[in-house]
């Protein structure tokens, strides 16, 4: 904001010290007793008020006096001080109208900001209305990702069997199993996933047509100097060993989740091709999970620039990846939306964005949150799995309301509620 100017004298003091009829001296007075005017040396008339010249009529001049022919008020001519020697009065009115200019810029500034949020917002809560087309209910292709607990022998046969009862009148087809993290160099202990072979062989016996994908992922060295770089061939190599290191347990297959991952990477594009090469061999499954598409144009380069994260992909971007994979599961939580009805908008939008790029032969997946957090990203209150399937459902509906190869993908068993269950069961499964 800008800096007031320093006030130009101290009126209080300086008129008590140059009082013209102070105690110290007597103005002089004219032959007819009106007094006369001082007026300093080398001060021009624009300090003081003019007068017309003396009877003489010469003019004023520097150091001179000059007749006061107007009645003399008792009152003072103006509110405002008059500085002594010639000096300007404060600027209290230049001061105030910074004040004012800078109030106007900010005020310009907010409305710049808040019109297009409040266009945006707006639009998400009329895509929020209207009413689901029928028969936009699971293709019985849905997806849950389960936590590490499952594979590191926390869990028993009487988990497992609880759980089979919870999904098995549900459209639930893929489990995407937390099997890593990977090492930042793309290897995957084995020490981590020691009872992955029990889970795979108690799903295909408990839970027949269910598939058991490996759930690997890692932080990328994208926004901080610490983590995977895709740049290193080396690592790519490391990461598509470790995809067959879990074939080889007998998984169904893998389920890639790196982040994050920023749009237009083409060294992630190249892993994908080569982790795929080696999925088909198996005849097993390549699946991703990501990042949600730009709900406008770019918005991804402009978040990045002000936030240093461009959490979006374009939608091109996700095109290209989706074309690649066999299944691929949008991120559709974490949106920062304040209210449930501007949340399930949004994953109205984000869905039929999905629909457009993902060729039907590519099976995709819309996230539902199954967890519950308050932070600035995700709002419990807002962020619902009723809110979630309903925008899933319109996107549906508006966008291509037939798709085969589509479903839902909870995330994540271990923080879902009986709520969250019951949400997915009423509005989805029917």
């Amino acid at each position: 904001m800008p800096v007031p100017g320093q006030q130009q004298g101290r009126p209080g003091r300086d008129q008590g010290r140059h009082q013209i009829d102070g105690d110290h001296r007597r103005a002089p007075l004219t032959a007819t007793g009106t007094p006369v005017r001082v007026v300093p040396a080398g001060t021009t008339l624009g300090a003081y008020a003019r007068h017309p010249a003396t009877a003489t009529g010469a003019g004023p001049q520097g150091g001179d006096t000059v007749e006061d022919t107007e009645p003399r008020s008792t009152e003072p001519s103006s509110t405002e001080p008059k500085a002594a020697d010639g000096a300007q009065p404060s600027p209290v009115p230049k001061k105030r109208k910074r004040l004012r200019r800078t109030r106007r810029i900010a005020l310009a500034v907010l409305l710049v900001l808040l019109v297009p949020l409040l266009t945006a917002e707006t639009a998400l809560r009329i895509n929020y209305m209207g009413d689901p087309a029928d028969g936009t209910y699971t293709r019985n292709r849905d997806a849950i990702w389960l936590g590490h607990a499952w594979v590191d022998g926390r869990k028993d046969d009487a988990d497992l069997a609880a759980f089979a009862r919870r999904v098995k009148a549900t459209g639930i087809r893929d489990l995407y199993v937390h099997t890593g993290p990977m090492e930042h160099d793309g290897t995957l202990p084995k020490s981590l996933y020691p009872k992955a072979r029990w889970l795979v062989d108690a799903v295909h016996r408990e839970m027949p047509g269910v598939r058991v994908q490996a759930f690997l992922g890692d932080v990328l060295a994208t926004e901080s100097p610490d983590g995977m770089r895709l740049e290193k061939a080396a690592t790519r190599a490391a990461v598509v060993d470790s995809a067959r290191q879990v074939l080889d347990v007998g998984y169904d297959g893998v389920h890639l989740d790196l982040e994050p991952l920023h749009s237009g990477d083409r060294n992630y594009l190249s892993l994908l091709d080569d982790v795929r090469a080696v999925t088909r061999a198996r005849d097993a499954q390549l699946s991703v999970a990501a990042h949600q598409i730009d709900p406008l144009p770019g918005f991804h380069s402009f978040w990045g620039t002000v936030a240093g994260h461009p959490k979006w992909w374009s939608q091109a971007f996700f095109g290209q990846v989706a074309r690649r994979v066999d299944q691929i599961a949008v991120m559709s939580y974490d949106t920062m939306q304040p209210l449930e009805s501007l949340y399930g908008g949004y994953v109205a939008q984000q869905t039929a964005l999905a629909l457009e790029a993902t060729p039907p032969t590519t099976h995709l997946l819309m996230g539902l949150p199954f967890y519950h957090e308050n932070r600035f990203g995700h709002w419990n209150h807002a962020e619902t799995v009723a809110a979630a399937v309903r925008g899933v459902r319109l996107g549906l509906s508006r966008t291509d309301a037939d798709r085969e190869r589509f479903g839902v993908a909870a995330y994540i068993d271990f923080a879902a509620t009986e709520e969250d269950w019951a949400s997915y069961r009423d509005g989805w499964v029917r």
